[in-house]
């Protein structure tokens, strides 16, 4: 550093012009009279004296009497001290101001936009990570490989991770490899998608995609517009394209954070006579409480009309769903994501045993 920035850094420091030449010119001659360092430097020799009373007010100096007032620069120890703080705190001021540009708070059950993508990926990758129930997310194979971490923390955690994968403009560029450990199941969509990330029902982080004209991203910490989000990745996202990766099985236990891919399963099992065991955890809609029960399947109930072959389409459960689960001698009705009419909102339904008919 020259002699022009030091007195650039130490005006910053909060010297003034005067004393910034005053202070750099006495560390270059050790000691000098008042007249000798006036000379010395760019202060007027009226205003020296005053400088250098208020450097040493500061403990920047220390003047003494030798015949005249002469000045000399004091042990740096305690200037260094109050350099390297005022410099750390700088720092860290620097970093809060990027951290509060970059991740402006979401308050609860609001909306927040945000103008950077990385500040979408990162707010997801973060509830991703402590997802304990489900996580549905859109990426590219590149965005895939930034949340990987993420999403394997939340396989293990128990979430059920569902994945829309899109950009190649085929299979072959789809990282396979990368999916075991990291995903439930993943399906491949050939056309430019908006990323979104949905997380336990409450969180959604969402961008559009990368052609698009107007650059932005959502953050959302609301359970009925994550729902609304939720629909958006069901139709657009996921029902109509390919599995490429699954890791459920046709034999139990088969597990569900979704209660209508469940009913497109065990519809047809009753049909047949057969007798399901399932096992429900989730929450009473009443009173908010946790709830976990094991018994029979006795029904399923849907507002759209059955059909005759296979499974009902996803369009014939967009409104009420229910399963009737008979336990401990009771029936109780069990509904999926925004239960209104139910007694119970399932988050995880598992089907334990499938049973043959009996003969008659």
């Amino acid at each position: 550093m020259d002699t022009e920035d030091l007195r650039d850094a130490l005006e910053d420091a909060g010297l003034s012009q005067y004393q910034a030449e005053a202070y750099t010119a006495l560390l270059r001659l050790g000691t000098a009279s008042a007249t000798e360092l006036a000379d010395a430097c760019a202060v007027p020799t009226a205003r020296i004296y005053d400088v250098l009373r208020d450097l040493e007010g500061k403990g920047y100096i220390e003047t003494y009497e030798q015949g005249s007032l002469h000045a000399r620069a004091r042990d740096p120890e305690e200037v260094l001290s109050d350099l390297r703080g005022r410099a750390s705190l700088f720092s860290q001021a620097a970093d809060e101001i990027e951290d509060r540009w970059e991740e402006p708070a979401v308050d609860p059950h609001k909306v927040s936009i945000v103008k950077r993508f990385d500040t979408v990926t990162g707010r997801a990758r973060r509830a991703i990570a402590e997802a304990e129930n489900e996580v549905q997310v859109s990426a590219t194979p590149a965005q895939f490989a930034e949340l990987r971490e993420a999403l394997v923390a939340a396989v293990d955690n128990g979430a059920i991770v569902k994945l829309s994968l899109h950009g190649p403009d085929d299979r072959d560029g789809l990282p396979m490899e990368d999916l075991p450990g990291a995903v439930t199941e993943a399906r491949f969509r050939d056309m430019p998608t908006p990323f979104v990330a949905l997380i336990d029902r409450t969180k959604t982080c969402f961008a559009p995609h990368a052609r698009s004209v107007n650059q932005y991203g959502v953050l959302v910490d609301d359970y009925t517009l994550t729902y609304v989000f939720h629909w958006y990745f069901l139709t657009c996202l996921w029902e109509v394209w390919e599995t490429v990766y699954a890791t459920q099985t046709e034999e139990p236990p088969l597990t569900y954070a979704d209660i209508r891919r469940c009913v497109r399963d065990v519809e047809p099992l009753l049909t047949d006579g057969k007798r399901v065991t399932v096992r429900v955890a989730g929450f009473e809609i009443e009173t908010g409480d946790t709830v976990s029960f094991e018994g029979t399947l006795v029904g399923v109930d849907y507002s759209g009309d059955r059909t005759e072959d296979g499974p009902p389409p996803l369009s014939q459960l967009a409104g009420q769903v229910t399963l009737s689960v008979e336990t401990d001698g009771r029936i109780r009705t069990v509904g999926g994501w925004g239960s209104v009419v139910e007694e119970v909102e399932a988050t995880r339904i598992t089907v334990v045993e499938i049973d043959a008919p009996e003969a008659s």
